[in-house]
């Protein structure tokens, strides 16, 4: 599969090195916001029927990249993958979050619990494959899982949770049956990332959506303790191209320099983290990622445009007085809503671009 980029903006910016703009894309880019993708999922009948067809996550995948100058496409796929693929049956309610058939929340399941076959998740390395092959490459394709916390959270509670009651009574009171949990989470997530990189992924994210729901001291063993066991096991090569690691703790401020040390090489900040604090904090270990709050995109264009900027700028110039470089990727502090209008995202790429762009100027 051919590795020459027309736009390569992103992948130098995970790296640290010189970009002509800050490049910019956003979580949950390909979905619901879109008129073209809930058409396409009709066509599906359903969010597994489009997930599981090559060909519509193919096309739901570069339907905004047609409509919008974004440096990077990121696979069509659920987090949850990983877990359905283990025997817990996840189905998708229209109008409702995911809920599993099965879920862990005693001895014998948890003992029972296996790596999948990574067969059963043949319909997501298809996809990637299809979708760099479309890309022609126009950008670079990016490839994500749950982190091992995060899909065990799922797996215990069942569902979403607002309490997080199950998945913290079983951490609490019987901590070896979660690391237990923990552990094939995170040999799984390896093995199904490292395929993704085979079929084609040119970067890979970890999305660590409930880490922040954690205590201190918690975080670190039962979370970010696995998200290191991940990143060891991850390919960083590929056809000859260095592959970059995104990690995402939302609410993980606090724990910045942290994961920071995690074997990432990009770290993605939510919109409760200062930009410039935190790329003091950091320095030049690691690119960052965000953090544009999502709900700004509801407001009209002109203030779109003005605080997408604002973040271009406490970013500031990434150029260092000493001729280094410092990686910034755009994106928001979460998700895109699916109440968004369109035309939103039009004013923050163009904001981004053009911002950045002027920053670079001698």
């Amino acid at each position: 599969m051919t590795s020459t980029l027309i736009n390569d903006c992103f992948l130098r910016a995970c790296r640290r090195e010189p970009t002509p703009h800050t490049p910019v894309w956003l979580m949950r880019q390909a979905g619901r916001y879109l008129p073209e993708y809930r058409a396409t999922r009709d066509k599906a009948g359903s969010f597994m029927g489009l997930a599981t067809n090559a060909d519509f996550a193919t096309e739901v995948t570069l339907q905004p990249l047609d409509r919008y100058p974004l440096d990077a496409a990121i696979l069509f796929s659920d987090i949850l993958t990983v877990p359905d693929a283990m025997g817990l049956g996840l189905s998708f309610a229209t109008g409702e979050g995911p809920k599993f058939e099965k879920v862990l929340r005693d001895e014998a399941s948890i003992q029972a619990l296996q790596v999948p076959d990574l067969n059963r998740l043949r319909y997501v390395f298809d996809a990637v494959t299809s979708i760099r092959r479309a890309l022609h490459g126009r950008v670079p394709l990016i490839g994500f899982s749950g982190s091992p916390w995060t899909l065990a959270c799922y797996m215990v509670e069942g569902g979403g949770s607002d309490d997080y009651r199950h998945v913290k009574t079983l951490m609490y009171s019987r901590p070896d049956l979660m690391h237990r949990i923990l552990d094939i989470n995170a040999q799984a997530v390896a093995a199904y990332l490292n395929a993704q990189i085979d079929a084609g992924a040119q970067a890979v994210m970890l999305f660590d959506s409930w880490g922040g729901v954690l205590a201190d001291g918690a975080f670190q063993r039962f979370s970010l303790d696995y998200t290191r066991k991940v990143t060891a096991l991850l390919k960083r090569q590929h056809d000859g191209q260095s592959i970059p690691v995104i990690v995402f703790t939302k609410g993980g401020g606090q724990w910045l320099e942290e994961i920071a040390d995690s074997g990432a090489d990009v770290v993605g900040l939510d919109w409760t983290t200062d930009i410039a604090k935190a790329r003091q904090r950091v320095g030049s270990r690691v690119a960052l990622q965000g953090n544009l709050d999502p709900f700004v995109l509801m407001a009209p264009p002109e203030v779109v445009a003005r605080e997408a900027a604002a973040v271009v700028d406490r970013f500031g110039p990434p150029q260092r007085p000493d001729g280094t470089w410092d990686g910034h990727i755009f994106n928001l502090g979460h998700g895109i809503s699916l109440h968004t209008p369109p035309e939103s995202v039009t004013a923050l790429v163009d904001a981004v671009h053009q911002r950045s762009a002027q920053l670079r100027k001698p």
